[in-house]
């Protein structure tokens, strides 16, 4: 079979892509190179969906991320993924910093950036109780706001594939030919071939390398790691906005955060790593007793007490400081998406509108489809219901009624529904991302094995065949007794 339209990477861009080609009669299949959605820097970020002001003027970066940033709550809302409009803070803590303060005011304002203020002492202190006694001073952009990145980005392909679009996992590509107006991606296996009349090289971090793959085109990327602390929900009340410090020349800086499920995010570090190291996302020894001492400086509660995991993240830093998303080099239809690092999760659903429109220009606009749906089926979080709601769901299907998760209070139901999805979840990992279940306080030390247990019912794979994340990730090899 030859596809109308392959996708290279199922991050949040690569996954809203598919979903924002998914409404016309068009076969189209998103590729991963490993066992899930969401698997790169997708699911090792902040969290963050930017206003727009740090972007200089111009770039694509400012134009996507202010577009993407107000079309995120209604993306989210269609999609059933948590998000919340927080607002952030850029908090300065001298002089200097104050008028940095005000540059960033005057970019986004020619960034278009809405509902800014610079805000003194007292202003910031009524908004963060728990904001140092040194700050001076903040930029308060009421816009910005909080998502899940991955679960956006399972969302998207759970919208996809629920409207016809193949996913392929464990496909890494190790070559790309082109004939007679077919693409032919071939995998490293040498076992498989997919073959498309166009190609969108969304692969993120492997974005540069695919694109050399195909005509030897180069791109500078550069990995730049990230690493964070996640506190426990106990710190909830830490702070509600996100807090960030000056920006520097390497990224926005550390700042303090909530997230969606009402932990605490601390980071990220902001180190180049060279290019053989790009898939080793360890927190380095020392990392965090630096990040968190540079946090205190926004929040003094901050504390390594309160953590109950870490975490790394290697995003794709482009040498021209933009993002590049042009078609490549005597080819229109093959077309890359280089260098998608931060504001690239506030500017994926502008990104997706954008490339969406560039493949119908070229291609011509096909039929749509009658029966599209922008969104998916609403996932049943049961620890959210009223108790009328539980009895009822109980009544329908008693799994909802056993706790396997007790930290984050997650059915046996729902993580069969997970595993059950389009696009759906085929692993440890893939369970926890779409559920939570192993992401409270014990990090899966009481649910793990019952998780493994209904994967190996689920797929009808042997329990020693499960794995955590793909690859040869295995947990239980032999049993024992």
């Amino acid at each position: 079979m030859v596809y109308d339209i392959a996708i290279i990477g199922a991050g949040v861009v690569g996954s809203l892509t598919a979903r924002a080609l998914a409404k016309y009669n068009l076969n189209t299949v998103l590729i991963e190179k490993t066992s899930d959605v969401a698997m790169g820097t997708s699911k090792a970020n902040s969290g963050i969906v930017h206003a727009g002001f740090d972007a200089m003027n111009g770039t694509l970066k400012a134009k996507f991320n202010v577009k993407g940033c107000a079309m995120m709550e209604e993306t989210c809302k269609a999609l059933f993924v948590p998000y919340e409009k927080n607002g952030s803070l850029v908090v300065a803590f001298s002089n200097a910093e104050m008028e940095h303060i005000k540059e960033l005011y005057n970019r986004g304002l020619g960034n278009n950036v809405p509902d800014m203020e610079i805000i003194d002492a007292a202003k910031l202190k009524e908004l963060e109780p728990n904001i140092s006694d040194e700050a001076k001073g903040a930029l308060w952009a009421k816009s910005a706001g909080i998502v899940s990145p991955y679960e956006l980005a399972i969302g998207a392909a759970e919208c996809a594939a629920g409207n016809g679009v193949e996913f392929v996992r464990n496909f890494d590509i190790d070559a790309i030919t082109y004939a007679d107006g077919i693409f032919t991606l071939k995998c490293a296996c040498d076992c498989e071939e997919i073959q498309a009349k166009f190609v969108i090289n969304s692969a993120g971090l492997g974005a540069a390398n695919i694109a050399k793959k195909f005509n030897g085109e180069e791109f500078e990327v550069v990995g730049r790691l990230g690493e964070y602390g996640l506190l426990d929900r106990s710190c909830a009340g830490m702070c509600s906005h996100t807090i960030f410090q000056c920006p520097n020349e390497m990224g926005k800086g550390i700042l303090v955060t909530p997230t969606c499920h009402h932990n605490i995010l601390v980071g990220p570090s902001s180190i180049n790593v060279p290019s053989d190291a790009n898939d080793d996302t360890s927190v380095r020894v020392g990392a965090l007793r630096e990040i968190f001492a540079t946090a205190q400086k926004s929040v003094p509660i901050v504390s390594t007490r309160d953590m109950i995991t870490s975490f790394a993240g290697i995003r794709a830093h482009s040498t021209t400081d933009d993002f590049i998303i042009q078609p490549a080099k005597d080819n229109d239809h093959f077309i890359n998406l280089i260098g998608i690092e931060s504001p690239g999760l506030a500017s994926s659903p502008a990104i997706a509108e954008y490339v969406e429109n560039m493949v119908i220009d070229i291609i011509g606009k096909p039929e749509l489809k009658s029966d599209y749906n922008p969104g998916r089926k609403e996932p049943i979080i049961f620890r959210e219901l009223s108790m009328e709601e539980k009895e009822a769901v109980i009544a329908k299907d008693p799994a909802y009624a056993r706790i396997i998760c007790r930290c984050e209070t997650i059915t046996e139901g729902e993580i069969r529904a997970a595993i059950k999805a389009p696009a759906g979840a085929i692993d440890v990992d893939g369970v926890k991302r779409r559920t939570r279940a192993g992401m409270g306080r014990c990090q899966g030390g009481f649910c793990g094995s019952k998780v493994l247990a209904i994967l190996s019912e689920e797929l009808g794979k042997p329990i020693n065949q499960i794995e955590k994340f793909g690859g040869d990730s295995k947990i239980i090899y032999e049993r024992t007794k």
